[in-house]
């Protein structure tokens, strides 16, 4: 694993709010509103964007946890920007992200977001030990 990045470099991702990010379950739709699960996912690829960075040939980055503040709703349509902000590598080799969500000045949510680069083969033999 390569690092170009210090503490504070931003990368940005957006989206637009579609009808598959409201916010439903089988029973049927909650709000229809960016759902959290689907706010989550975005986060998640906006601190990716350091890792597509980072990660040499025969490595990929594996999720480590995420933790969301929901603070306010986006609709349909609306335009969600994810500033991403490298925080640091920890000891272990796990990367922190801070994030925001917002839709023009208004907050939606924040958080943090880990990742490690790991070899391929080691993650595979990571999940063949587990499968059963």
């Amino acid at each position: 694993m390569k690092n170009p990045f210090k503490k504070g470099d931003t990368k940005e991702y957006s989206i637009v709010v579609s009808e598959n990010d409201i916010a439903k379950f089988e029973s049927g739709v909650v709000h229809n509103v960016y759902s959290t699960f689907a706010l989550c996912r975005d986060a998640e690829w906006s601190g990716r964007l350091f890792v597509l960075e980072m990660k040499e040939e025969g490595e990929e980055g594996i999720g480590t946890g995420i933790s969301i503040q929901h603070k306010s709703p986006a609709f349909v349509n609306d335009k969600v920007v994810f500033t991403a902000t490298f925080e640091e590598i920890k000891e272990s080799g796990e990367i922190i992200n801070s994030f925001e969500a917002r839709v023009g000045d208004r907050l939606i949510a924040q958080g943090t977001q880990g990742q490690r680069v790991l070899p391929k083969d080691k993650i595979d033999t990571i999940f063949d030990k587990l499968k059963t």
